[in-house]
């Protein structure tokens, strides 16, 4: 037919029909052009009679319970929060049951809110499923609740594991390393001092951590405590508050993360959960959530914020509870994304927490355990004032209502008022001597001029292999720049990190490093503290540091959980200050 004009265009489409008398036509999608129409199409088209289908099943004013029969609608509800098994992909036009945006996939954004990949609900669950999605429930539209207005999430026990993820599983337990000299881990000196300290533990089995947390230690391929974990889990577990002085690579990551993640598989989410609820109603089903994490972890650096994250993730997996890490340098619109598919464990440096914080995306109300890890570190940083700011001038509950634990490879004055402020009752932990380095590292100091190091440098990396991993400290960012040229020009593969990279540089450089591709790595002290990087062979001080704790720390990158190490140091006339100390 000629129509003009747009009215009667509209009614010839059947959105108005009845208007100027131009009869409807039923309007057929190009893909179903040419075929034979389903039997279950409905004549209706897209509006159905205007009393089901795609367009009117979000309408608020009719029964929710309308069921979608047109082409290009799912069978079952559109409504959110009745769960259909709707979307795109129906009995419209297929005969199938439909699954969503991408049915048949266990992902994050499966069958509009499905399970997401590590146990939790998607970024869509608005829109659909139950929060625990297609796998664990069976089917679609399990409740169609989403993880905000679920009532029964308060019923569920997180004390018992999810089920698992043949994907996941790989995805987080497949590396990893013991190193050869584990067993010497016992002889380490360890001193517990403060009232009524519990009994430290010979093996995991020891105290009871749930069937989650044993299950993933295994998974890890954990066979026993290192020191640190055999005196720090009982303290923790007991609730008491704790100062942990250890050298780095001790363990200490999994000694905090185990018994906090334990107790809150066995508490729950308490009032946090609610929170969450009140938040997405206060906002809309769609309006911006705050989250109120459970436990937060303070660390200084990037690096050390995303080892803490990863090992969070292998510790809480099969559970309910979502570990979330932000950061600075990076992108915030991300973080902010993936904090609002929920956040219960919430790993940080300061200065992005106090961000988020200022913008209404996290609220530390419900805050019951909180971690400073390296904290002499964050001190030396200048995040003194950040970190009393989240911690005493904020909503987060005061020192003995939450649980504190500090852990620090120094125990300098500055850290001793911060344990003075922040801890109650605390246990003092010194593992090994305070400040010390470990017994696996090998170190020679070595005299070189200054006109000399770049072809001492290249002696002692032909004289380590072109295998083994190879730290190289250099004080300045030129230098580092500067040295990565020369031995790229000199034929070896390496690369560099140093504090003007971008985020994604660093990434990218850690990641060749670990891999082996560049097994060069030249950086300066911004990446001396947090990185574990297991398999380090060789660390150069090729510019010495002036301080004797800033040296602990970066030899302290090899001889990580017991292997052996060896940390070789250019010395000469302009490093006397450190004699002493040295």
């Amino acid at each position: 037919e000629n129509v003009h004009g747009l009215d009667p265009q509209l009614a010839a489409l059947d959105l108005n029909s009845d208007l100027q008398g131009v009869p409807g036509r039923r309007y057929i999608p190009p893909h179903l052009r040419n075929k034979e129409a389903s039997k279950n199409d409905s004549p209706g088209g897209w509006d159905n009679g205007r009393s089901n289908g795609f367009v009117n099943g979000f309408h608020e004013g009719r029964d929710n319970r309308m069921n979608g029969g047109g082409s290009f609608g799912g069978r079952g509800s559109m409504r959110s929060d009745r769960g259909g098994r709707g979307g795109f992909r129906g009995f419209g036009y297929d005969n199938k049951d439909a699954g969503g945006w991408n049915a048949q996939k266990d992902t994050a954004y499966n069958s509009f809110g499905g399970r997401s990949d590590r146990g939790k609900s998607s970024f869509f669950s608005d829109r659909g499923s139950s929060s625990r999605g297609r796998y664990e429930r069976g089917g679609f539209g399990g409740g169609g609740n989403n993880r905000w207005t679920d009532d029964s999430k308060n019923d569920e026990d997180w004390s018992k594991p999810l089920p698992p993820s043949e994907r996941v599983e790989h995805e987080l337990f497949s590396g990893g390393n013991t190193g050869i000299n584990f067993e010497k881990y016992d002889d380490i000196p360890v001193e517990a001092t403060g009232q009524n300290c519990p009994p430290h533990i010979e093996s995991f089995h020891d105290v009871d951590m749930g069937e989650i947390i044993m299950g993933n230690i295994t998974l890890s391929r954990y066979t026993r405590p290192t020191p640190v974990q055999k005196y720090a889990i009982p303290i923790i577990k007991t609730k008491r508050d704790l100062m942990a002085c250890a050298q780095t690579g001790s363990g200490k990551t999994a000694a905090f993360l185990l018994p906090v993640l334990s107790q809150i598989f066995t508490e729950g989410p308490g009032e946090a959960l609610q929170a969450m609820k009140n938040s997405a109603q206060e906002n809309g089903k769609y309006g911006r959530r705050k989250q109120y994490p459970i436990s937060l972890v303070l660390a200084p650096t990037r690096e050390l914020a995303l080892q803490i994250y990863e090992e969070a993730r292998k510790v809480a997996y099969r559970s309910h509870v979502r570990p979330c890490v932000v950061y600075g340098g990076a992108d915030i619109g991300q973080q902010i994304r993936d904090l609002e598919r929920g956040c219960h464990l919430l790993v940080a440096t300061p200065g992005r927490l106090v961000d988020m914080m200022e913008r209404g995306k996290i609220g530390l109300d419900y805050c019951n355990y909180l971690v400073l890890d390296e904290a002499d570190r964050m001190l030396d940083m200048g995040f003194e004032p950040q970190i009393r700011r989240i911690v005493e001038q904020d909503t987060m509950p005061p020192k003995g209502l939450r649980q504190t634990m500090m852990f620090s490879a120094t125990f300098p004055k500055e850290i001793q008022i911060l344990a003075r402020d922040f801890l109650e009752e605390y246990i003092f932990l010194a593992v090994g001597r305070v400040g010390s380095t470990s017994e696996n590292i090998t170190q020679k100091v070595v005299w070189v001029e200054e006109n000399d190091k770049r072809s001492f440098l290249l002696d002692l990396l032909n004289a380590t292999g072109k295998e083994s991993l190879t730290l190289v400290f250099v004080e300045t960012k030129k230098g580092a720049d500067s040295l990565e040229d020369f031995l790229y020009r000199e034929g070896y593969s390496c690369t560099s990190i140093h504090g003007d990279r971008t985020q994604r540089d660093r990434e990218e450089a850690l990641h060749q490093f670990r891999s082996g591709r560049c097994p060069i790595l030249v950086a300066t002290a911004v990446a001396a503290r947090g990185l574990d990087i297991s398999n380090v062979k060789h660390v150069i001080n090729f510019d010495l540091s002036s301080d004797i704790e800033e040296y602990v720390h970066r030899i302290g990158r090899t001889g990580r959980v017991g292997n052996l190490g060896l940390a070789t140091s250019f010395f000469n006339d302009k490093n006397g200050n450190i004699t002493k100390d040295l």
